[in-house]
């Protein structure tokens, strides 16, 4: 299983934020493309790179972070989130090295866009899905729409994306687990695979995952865990590793 630490961008600075709320925001890091270095060191195979300045915005604002952290780890691919709501931004962030993009409030809002990003941009695009009790939210997660998870993503997958990256918005940032049981629904639901994120607060929980990845979870983004050092890196590995060669 893909372990992926999330470097979350707000003013050129690496953040963390509870539950989404941009003023409950700890700074990690004032130098993201040192914090990306750290990761790679620790034998991160991906990274995951959010613009949370421009989630709020609807365009882009950390983008030349972004750049300049695809620059400097050419060889590690880097799927990065926030504000990417049209195909101008899709193409920039690709020319600028990204591998993946991954669409979140837009997706929700017009999926025809995302079907077209797909023709165009095959093997490249990911979509967010950000749920409550099975609703998914949008816009920064500040509001719950009437869209049921499991069909949204199911209609996605018919559309050509590569994975979906699903988070449990009541645990992320909280430190009280992954919701293990909600992501695996998801997974049996659809054939593409999905990447775990929300609440992966401790080795338990890579353990949990990776106990349960042949059901279709791909990875898993870590994200205050590794900030505040309740998950090394390097030891979630040897767990993640070890369940492949078991497996």
């Amino acid at each position: 299983m893909l372990l992926i630490p999330a470097i979350d961008l707000k003013d050129g600075k690496c953040v963390r934020l509870r539950q989404g709320r941009m003023e409950d925001s700890t700074v990690f890091s004032d130098d993201p493309v040192a914090m990306a270095g750290r990761w790679v060191e620790a034998g991160a195979r991906r990274l995951h790179l959010v613009d949370l300045n421009g989630a709020f915005a609807g365009q882009p604002v950390n983008a030349q972070v972004i750049r300049r952290i695809a620059e400097a780890f050419p060889e590690v691919p880097i799927q990065v989130g926030g504000g990417i709501r049209e195909e101008e931004t899709v193409e920039t962030y690709l020319d600028a090295g990204v591998e993946f993009v991954i669409i979140g409030t837009k997706a929700v809002q017009d999926p025809h866009f995302v079907s077209d990003l797909c023709v165009g941009y095959a093997g490249h695009i990911i979509v967010g899905l950000d749920a409550k009790e099975g609703r998914v939210a949008v816009s920064g997660w500040s509001k719950l729409s009437k869209h049921n998870v499991i069909d949204l993503a199911q209609t996605f997958e018919r559309y050509g994306v590569e994975a979906i990256v699903y988070t449990d918005i009541s645990r992320d940032g909280m430190m009280q687990g992954v919701n293990v049981e909600a992501t695996v629904r998801l997974a049996q639901a659809i054939s593409i695979p999905v990447i775990a994120s929300g609440g992966v607060s401790t080795l338990d929980d890579v353990r949990a995952l990776c106990a349960v990845e042949k059901e279709g979870i791909m990875g898993a983004i870590i994200g205050r865990a590794l900030y505040d050092g309740a998950i090394d890196l390097a030891a979630a590995q040897q767990i993640a590793e070890a369940a492949e060669g078991s497996g």
